[in-house]
């Protein structure tokens, strides 16, 4: 494939593809969307008896009956398994146009999920879905389940006008949400089958705002792990221990404190940062200038009234969009996501606590090598503790995030087009913050494709949390977007 000055004519009716887009999602995809969220079909680090359960394979098995039964012409669609791995669906549609199938279009996507989270609507839930004003809520639909059904909707769309196009495959997991750790082996396995790939497009991603196709320009890498403090054999009387037993939360703190500054944040380390490139700086202020306070104020900040009966506003870090955009791409940040050893408040009493175990999640620049920054983790958390307390910190898995290579001109100006045509306005670029391992693997399985990262999970979608949704308007145009980028490919 080589760059283009000029988009070519791909003789495409938009209007019409947009039109057989809208109707295949109103008619098909909500339907089996709405059905896929019901299934509690979590990744295999929250369940850890997912093949007892089975709630993958419905998932999986599903899918792959509803792409066989769309009777695209000559494409073939099964379950791949490799002994005792989480499943993946692969499907492999050949060219149409006469074009040769000697250059691949893969689509990617996955169907485990997060757990449930707590704070959904009383008309919904994780496993409730609820379609309303155009928004589909509950686990999974966003992120990224609906990944399979659109990129088959903007295939059909295509073939539905005889719009020439490339050979297209679909590769999509059940693993992404533990840190796809099984892909690779399936990417080996599969490399034959899986042809000269030029594109790879991956619908797992975030949007800046619903006017336009988001382009992500590199992703975070990622270390989670539980650090443990012991300090006794079981809890003892707190007025008898008080001020002779350390708490094994203070001391918890004061390793955290290794880590990042309690009083902003800052993680401290050089081993977890990264010299910004000036590209994803410029990129940062454009996506700046669209989003403005929104990059803020899109979160649901718990403001309330305060003792003075004034209204007190929660802040965020900064109100600067250029340096909130960099901090959530390009900066580490650590999140603790769980805890052990703390009984409810209601039923605690007044007892030192033997231990307190936190459940870390630290985000890493994309460059940053995620396995040696998981071992300097540990390291750091467990040298010299205070007090010689019992100190350990095991981490579940690490990624090592992605930095898009350069945009081709031909695919840049395909995504403006399209974004133009469906949205008018512009193709936007941004990095995300979160991690999806599969990019590294693909980029150094493929270093000469492009790729082409975007998604739905825009502002207030809430990916992970309660309440997550799939906006289907934005949905359906990005599925059009897609179809116009696939065809473009030679």
């Amino acid at each position: 494939m080589t760059a283009r000055d000029a988009i070519p004519s791909l003789n495409i009716d938009t209007a019409k593809l947009q039109a057989h887009i809208n109707d295949k999602w109103d008619r098909d995809l909500v339907p089996a969307l709405t059905e896929y969220i019901r299934i509690p079909a979590k990744s295999p680090s929250f369940d850890t008896d997912w093949a007892k359960h089975g709630f993958l394979d419905k998932a999986i098995e599903d899918a792959r009956r509803w792409v066989a039964a769309q009777n695209v012409p000559g494409a073939t669609v099964e379950i791949v398994r490799i002994g005792d791995r989480t499943p993946v669906l692969f499907f492999d549609i050949p060219a149409t146009g006469g074009l040769s199938n000697d250059k691949t279009v893969m689509l990617y996507g996955h169907l485990d999920k997060q757990p449930e989270m707590v704070g959904w609507r009383s008309d919904s839930g994780p496993w409730t879905p609820l379609y309303e004003d155009g928004k589909l809520y509950g686990r999974g639909g966003a992120d990224d389940g609906y990944a399979v059904y659109a990129s088959l909707a903007a295939i059909m769309a295509l073939d539905a006008q005889g719009v020439a196009r490339p050979r297209c495959v679909g590769l999509i997991e059940t693993c992404e949400e533990s840190g796809s750790y099984d892909l690779p082996a399936y990417l080996d396995g599969l490399a034959p089958r899986l042809g000269d790939v030029q594109l790879v497009i991956a619908l797992d991603s975030g949007a800046g705002d619903y006017e336009r196709v988001w382009v992500t320009t590199s992703l975070r890498g990622l270390v989670n792990g539980t650090l443990k403090v012991s300090m006794l054999t079981e809890g003892v009387h707190s007025g008898d221990a008080g001020g002779v037993v350390p708490s094994s939360f203070r001391v918890a703190r004061q390793l955290l404190d290794r880590i990042d500054d309690s009083g902003t944040g800052v993680v401290k380390s050089d081993a977890f940062k990264a010299e910004i490139p000036t590209e994803r700086i410029e990129q940062a202020k454009a996506a700046a200038a669209i989003m403005g306070e929104a990059m803020w104020k899109r979160f649901p900040w718990d403001s309330c009234c305060g003792d003075d009966g004034k209204f007190n506003f929660v802040q965020p870090a900064t109100k600067d969009p250029v340096e909130l955009i960099l901090n959530r791409t390009w900066r580490a940040a650590l999140a603790v996501t769980g805890a052990d050893g703390l009984p409810p408040t209601a039923a605690a009493g007044n007892v030192q606590r033997p231990y307190t175990s936190l459940k870390l999640s630290l985000r890493l620049p994309p460059p940053v090598d995620g396995h040696k920054a998981a071992a300097t983790l540990k390291q750091t958390l467990e040298t010299n503790p205070p007090y010689s307390a019992n100190v350990s910190f095991t981490y579940d898995h690490s990624a090592t995030g992605w930095n898009a290579p350069a945009t081709a001109p031909w695919l840049s100006q395909l995504l403006d087009s399209a974004s133009q045509t469906f949205y008018g306005q512009p193709a936007a670029y941004m990095g995300e913050g979160g991690t999806i391992p599969f990019m590294g693997m693909l980029g150094a399985k493929f270093p000469h494709a492009q790729m082409l990262v975007t998604g739905v999970l825009g502002p207030k979608s809430n990916a992970h949390g309660p309440n997550e949704f799939l906006h289907v308007p934005y949905a359906k145009k990005l599925t059009a977007a897609v179809a116009t980028v696939i065809a473009g490919v030679r």
